[in-house]
């Protein structure tokens, strides 16, 4: 049960790349609830995910001598719903079609695998902790940089496009 859930069902052994695959496996799912009317379990998920996580990790990586081995994805599923909630969560509100606003679901997606990858500032911090929260932590805050990021991204966008300012 443990390897199922930090593999996010096996998403992890995917190669190459196992965390992209788990945020990319991760949207999709976030996609499709959002499709069928259920935005709201998006944030839902990334919080079971999150904890589920924290609980799962250190019993996986227990005794191993890499604190953060590639096929644990269940970090990346929890930091890129938390990012996709900042989007999807509004435009369920607002009854958009979450296709008809696709960047609403692909800015997200690439903004936290950029700051995934890149980890800056405390990004960066939570992922030198080198043990089993550091590994869910520096996800969530790259999820979170992501989500914000997104809405401001949006913001200047819809700015830009509706003629703000003038």
């Amino acid at each position: 049960m443990i390897r199922a859930i930090v593999t996010f069902g096996g998403v992890g052994l995917l190669r190459p790349a196992p965390g992209t695959w788990g945020s990319a496996v991760a949207t999709l799912v976030a996609l499709g609830l959002a499709m069928a009317g259920l935005a709201p379990l998006v944030p839902l998920g990334a919080v079971l995910a999150a904890l589920l996580g924290l609980w799962a990790v250190p019993r996986a990586t227990s005794g191993a001598t890499d604190p953060d081995p590639a096929e644990i994805v269940i970090d990346e599923v929890a930091g890129q719903w938390l990012a996709l909630s900042f989007t999807l969560l509004p435009l369920w509100w607002l009854g958009v079609d979450p296709l008809a606003a696709w960047p609403g679901v692909v800015v997200p997606f690439v903004l936290f695998r950029l700051f995934d990858i890149w980890k800056p500032g405390i990004i960066g911090r939570a992922d030198r902790r080198s043990d089993a929260a550091g590994v869910m932590y520096d996800d969530l805050w790259a999820g979170l940089f992501a989500g914000v990021a997104s809405v401001v991204l949006a913001g200047l966008s819809h700015g830009l496009v509706m003629g703000w300012p003038g």
